[in-house]
Order: C-alpha cells, then structure tokens, then sequence
C-alpha cells in the first residue's frame, strides 16, 4: 500500500538481573522481588535473594559491616545474571562488589539519588532511625549529589517494623515527607530503605509530588546499562581482587 509503515516490531531483550537484600529478613526479601518485578521489562527475570547469615535488618555502619561477608559471598557464589542490584539503601558493600564482576552493580540509593536529580531541583531524603541518616550524608558527599540533596531526615522507624502489618510505620514516614515539604522546600522525595519499596505510590499521590522508591529507581538503571552493553571497569579501584583473595 502506497505511504503505509512497516509493521513496528517487538523486541523482547532477553536478561537476568540478581537482586540482593543484605540483610537476612527474608519478608523484606520478598517485598523487595515483588516490587523489581513489578517494574521489569518483560523478557527481564529477577532472582531476589538473601544472605543465610548477617544482620536482620541495616541500621548504620556497624550492621553494615556485618552484612559484608554474606553479601560478597551470595554475589559470588550466583551464575547467569546480567546485572546486580543491592538492595540495601546504604548501598552495603557496593565498590566491593563491582570489584567481583564486570557486569552492571547498581545501589538503589546511588540510583534514586541519581534519578532525584534529574527529576528535581531540590529533593529530600526520609530514612528509617536517625542513626542511619550519617551514612547516606557520607554516599551523598562522596556521589557529589549532596548539594541537591535539601537534607536526610529519619522518621524514626525501624526497618523491621515496616514488615509489621499493624504497625503506624507509613503514617510517621508521611508525616515526615510532609515536613520535608514544608521546611525543605523539598520537589521529591527520596525513600531512603528498601522496606518501604511499597509505599511510593501512595505517598505520592497523598503528598501530590514524585517519591521515589530505589529499587524500582535501581532495576529501570540495571535494564539500560545491560541493553546498552555497558560493563563495570576492571581499571583502578574496581580491579579484580587476585584469586587468592577471592
């Protein structure tokens, strides 16, 4: 037929993203998978895991030093994927683990900071407890994002209540997300734990502004860095570690 178009054809990109929780929560872990795969491509398979030993829930740095060695090892020990994402929103271990593999590792913080920026003039942070609230001051510095960042504030709630179905966990993180507006001037909201993965949406439609959940943030990152063939470099600090430290 003259002037008609060729059908558009559908391309399926075929990949396998490893989604880690480092914390041994396996409630989380499930809640974590559930919302990568909500948002995944099709033709993309997630595989969310956890550590069998470590912390049960990450709260700081100590925790995050006892997460290490069983996120290492899972990340390790796994075959197939295409791609890592750490779901920890401290980003645990993150350098650690581009220096195990070439192939994309993406933190969900450094991911919804990153898209915060992109979306926003000024964003906020909202955390679980206020001891959680130096590390994220310390990646922010270190990604170069904290000037866009108008400040990390903690809702004060743990991270496993946010597994507890009684608990008032949401109405005290969106109490928060309120102030952030208020007194921040915040444009988004960055929800800065994975266990509040499930919350997103709701509270944006609540609060009329993007909040923006990291895993969902980090699996969208991980798709495009595999599709467009873009691999972790093995120059410098993200050298593999020699074979008898492995």
């Amino acid at each position: 037929m003259t002037g008609s178009r060729p059908p558009i054809l559908e391309v399926t990109f075929k990949m396998r993203i490893l989604v880690v929780n480092p914390n041994t929560t396996a409630s989380m872990t499930d809640k974590i998978g559930a919302a990568a795969r909500r948002v995944a491509s099709p033709g993309t398979e997630i595989v969310a895991v956890n550590p069998a030993v470590g912390p049960a829930s990450i709260e700081g740095f100590y925790d995050e030093a006892m997460s290490l060695a069983g996120l290492l090892d899972t990340i390790r020990t796994a075959d197939g994927f295409d791609a890592v994402v750490i779901a920890c929103f401290d980003d645990t271990g993150l350098d650690a683990a581009r220096c195990l593999t070439e192939r994309p590792v993406i933190g969900i913080g450094e991911a919804a900071y990153h898209y915060a920026s992109i979306i926003a003039n000024k964003f906020s942070v909202v955390t679980t407890l206020g001891r959680s609230v130096p590390a994220l001051e310390h990646n922010l510095h270190r990604y170069g994002l904290m000037a866009r960042c108008a400040r990390v504030r903690s809702s004060e709630v743990a991270v496993l209540e946010l597994e507890h179905p009684g608990s008032d966990a949401c109405a005290r993180i969106s109490a928060e997300i309120g102030r952030a507006v208020a007194e921040d001037r915040a444009e988004a909201i960055v929800l800065g734990c994975a266990g509040m993965t499930d919350l997103a949406d709701a509270l944006a439609r609540e609060h009329g502004l993007p909040v923006l959940d990291g895993v969902t943030c980090a699996v969208g990152l991980a798709e495009s860095m595999v599709r467009l063939g873009i691999c972790t470099s093995r120059l410098g600090g993200y050298s593999p570690p020699p074979a008898h430290k492995r």
